[in-house]
C-alpha cells in the first residue's frame, strides 16, 4: 500500500512516520525548500504523548523537551506584576506532559522517518484524481504520482483542502486575532535563562520565552478586526510601540529574522475530513488554534490513530478513514470549541476584564493553591 503525504510538518511527518511503521510506502511532498525548524512552545500531551510513545519518538522529545522555572507577568513598562514558579506550571500541566518547541517536534519525526520515506522539498500539488481503486496526484515538478491514499497535512492554507473539497473561504472561522513568531538572534539579558516573561493590555500580548540550547522565542499575539488580508507585520511597530521591557529590541529583530511565522488565528470547519481516498488530517483539517493548545498533540495523535486505523482494516482504505474519523472527531471537536471560549478572554482590551482572566493564575502561585492542583493532576494521572 502507497500514500503520498502532502506536507512536511509535525502532521505530515507524524503520519509518515507512522503508515510506514504499519508496512506502507510513503512520498512526503513539501513545499518549502528545506526542512523548517522554530516556531513557538508549546505543552505536548494527551493523545500526542500517547501516540509519541507507540511510535517510539517519546524518549528523544521528552530529552529535547525544554523547562520553564518561572513565568513573569509583566506591566507594560516591564514592571513585574506577578509570576507563577516552574512548580506551579508543570502542576498546571499534569504528569503526561512537557513544554517543546514546534520545530524540535518537527525535528526529531524528521529524524525518525528521513530514510525510509522520500520527502520532495519545493514542491507543491496541483490537481488531484481518484477511482474507487486509486488517487492520482500531479505535482509541479510534472510528475505525476499513484498512491491508495492521499493525505493533506498541508496546514491551515492548505492547498489538498482546497482541490479536493473546496475553497478556503467555506470551512475558515476566522478568530479576530493575528499572530507573530520568530526565534531571535541571541537571547536578551533581560530575559534570564529557563524563564518566560508576558504582558498583556489593550487587547495585545508579548511573550519572550527561553527554550533550550540558548534559544529564545518573540511572540506577538493581538486582536484585529481587519482579517486575514488587512495583517501586515509592519503594523507591530504600531501596535506594540507604547510596550516596554524587551518589545523594543523584540520588535527591531523582527527586521534581521531568519524567518517569521505570522498569520491570523483561524479554525478549520470541515463537515467530513474525507472524500474517497483523499483524507485532511492536522490544521488543514480542524485547526484547534493556538487557543485551545492542542495542535500539535492531536497532530501526532491523529496520526497515530489513522495508523492503527489503516493497520486494523487493511485494503478497505475508505472504512478505515471513517472508523478514524468517528473515533478522533470528538476529540477535535471539543478543543475546538475551547478554543472558540477562550477566544473572548485571550488579550482582553477591557483592563477589569484582564484582571479577572489573570486572577486564577495569581491564585495557583498562592502555595496551598499549588498544593491542591498539584494533587487534582496527581489523581488524574
Amino acid at each position: 500500500m502507497r500514500a503520498i503525504v502532502i506536507g512536511a510538518g509535525i502532521a505530515g511527518l507524524a503520519a509518515a512516520l507512522r503508515l510506514y511503521q504499519a508496512g506502507w510506502e510513503t512520498l512526503v511532498v513539501e513545499r518549502a525548500p528545506e526542512r523548517r525548524g522554530g516556531g513557538y512552545g508549546v505543552t505536548f500531551g494527551g493523545i500526542g504523548y500517547d501516540g509519541a510513545e507507540r511510535m517510539g519518538v517519546l524518549p528523544e522529545l521528552k530529552r529535547r523537551a525544554f523547562v520553564t522555572r518561572e513565568l513573569v507577568y509583566r506591566k507594560t513598562n516591564g514592571q513585574r506584576r506577578f509570576a507563577l514558579s516552574g512548580e506551579t506550571i508543570v502542576a498546571t500541566m499534569g504528569r503526561k506532559a512537557f513544554n517543546i518547541l514546534r520545530g524540535d517536534i518537527e525535528a526529531v519525526l524528521y529524524e525518525a522517518v528521513a530514510e525510509h520515506t522520500t520527502i520532495r522539498f519545493g514542491t507543491t500539488i496541483t490537481a488531484v484524481q481518484q477511482d474507487a481503486n486509486a488517487v492520482h496526484v500531479t505535482l509541479s515538478d510534472g510528475t505525476t504520482e499513484r498512491a491508495d491514499l492521499l493525505i493533506g497535512a498541508d496546514g491551515l492554507h492548505s492547498a489538498t483542502r482546497a482541490l479536493v473539497f473546496g475553497p478556503e473561504e467555506a470551512y475558515r472561522l476566522d478568530m479576530g486575532h493575528s499572530v507573530a513568531v520568530y526565534m531571535m538572534k541571541e537571547r536578551p539579558e533581560g530575559l534570564p535563562a529557563e524563564t518566560t516573561g508576558s504582558i498583556s493590555a489593550g487587547g495585545r500580548t508579548f511573550a519572550m520565552m527561553s527554550v533550550g540550547d540558548g534559544r529564545t522565542a518573540a511572540f506577538f499575539g493581538y486582536r484585529t478586526d481587519r482579517g486575514r488580508a488587512g495583517a501586515s507585520l509592519d503594523d507591530l511597530r504600531e501596535i506594540y510601540g507604547d510596550m516596554g521591557w524587551l518589545v523594543p529590541q523584540a520588535l527591531d529583530g523582527l527586521m534581521t529574522a531568519d524567518s517569521v511565522y505570522f498569520d491570523t488565528i483561524s479554525q478549520m470547519v470541515v463537515d467530513r475530513w474525507s472524500k474517497g481516498r483523499v483524507v485532511l488530517l492536522g490544521d488543514a483539517a480542524w485547526c484547534v488554534t493556538l487557543f485551545a493548545g492542542y495542535g500539535s498533540s492531536l497532530a501526532v495523535g491523529g496520526a497515530d490513530r489513522l495508523g492503527a486505523a489503516l493497520e486494523h482494516h487493511g485494503d478497505d482504505v475508505l472504512a478505515a478513514l471513517a472508523a478514524w474519523e468517528a473515533e478522533l472527531r470528538p476529540e477535535a471537536d471539543k478543543k475546538q470549541r475551547l478554543g472558540r471560549r477562550v477566544k473572548g478572554v485571550y488579550a482582553p482590551r477591557n483592563p477589569l476584564l484582564l484582571e479577572l482572566t489573570q486572577l486564577p493564575l495569581r491564585l495557583a502561585s498562592w502555595g496551598p493553591v499549588r498544593r491542591m492542583v498539584e494533587r487534582k493532576f496527581q489523581l488524574a494521572g
